[in-house]
């Protein structure tokens, strides 16, 4: 985004005429800070295409007001919860001597020199972006973290990080970690079956179904197995009634003949 940026000034106040504004393509704007007055602005959004880039809230930018220019710099930025458009800007006046809280972004460079990522390192960023208190007239445009020589398991930390020129991070009280080489990722593929393992375990399920199909065919279609067996028992009752009924008449002839 260009560092230069033009507005101009507004008189509308409630959330009806903002709403016109925005609808005219239009973002209310609002500039305060040292020894002048609060102005109410607004801003074109066909000029703010890089708004959501990280450097955009720790950058210095001409803001030209009715012809006259201020330096200034983003402060917050308000968007429009449904159409994730940019509904309303802060913009602070940068007074000279004055210093400035931050985030600045994190930069690598020298990627191709490090020994951890040839052999296949990866490298974990633990901090995108580092807070740090800095004039208001040279705020750095990024932290450059320089990964030449670094193997896998090695830390980089803030204490090893040249920062800009007057400038210190606001974490005083320990010496954190910015990125680390971390040892590549393995991804182990599982082990396939022998293949006589699974023709064994295919015949062992076959042979149960083999007895089982014997068992049925040797039963009569349609018939229970227990009733065949009531059947056999009570033809062997009818035989045996059969021979005493037979037994009857002969032992009546024999007394006759006494």
């Amino acid at each position: 985004m260009k560092n230069n940026l033009k507005a101009t000034k507004r008189e509308s106040k409630t959330a009806g005429e903002l709403n016109i504004l925005r609808g005219k393509g239009l973002i209310p704007a609002i500039l305060y800070g040292g020894n002048s007055p609060n102005l109410k602005l607004s801003v074109e959004e066909k000029f703010l295409k890089d708004l959501n880039s990280e450097t955009f809230l720790s950058t210095i930018i001409d803001l030209e007001i009715d012809g006259k220019k201020e330096k200034v710099i983003p402060r917050d930025i308000s968007y429009n919860v449904i159409s994730d458009r940019p509904s309303h800007i802060d913009f602070m006046r940068i007074v000279k001597g004055s210093k400035i809280i931050l985030e600045i972004p994190v930069m690598f460079k020298n990627n191709d020199e490090s020994p951890g990522l040839k052999k296949g390192g990866v490298l974990n960023i633990v901090r995108r972006k580092v807070e740090l208190i800095c004039f208001a007239e040279s705020i750095p445009e990024n932290i450059v973290v320089d990964l030449a020589g670094l193997d896998i398991g090695a830390s980089v930390k803030i204490s090893s990080v040249k920062l800009p020129d007057n400038t210190k991070p606001t974490i005083t009280d320990r010496d954190f970690v910015v990125a680390t080489i971390a040892p590549p990722t393995i991804v182990k593929e599982p082990e396939k079956p022998a293949e006589g393992t699974a023709e064994g375990t295919e015949g062992d399920a076959a042979a149960p179904a083999e007895g089982d199909a014997a068992a049925a065919t040797s039963a009569e279609p349609g018939k229970d197995p227990d009733a065949s067996k009531k059947d056999d028992k009570s033809k062997g009752k009818e035989q045996s009634g059969d021979k005493k009924s037979a037994a009857k008449p002969a032992a009546e002839k024999k007394q006759e003949k006494k």
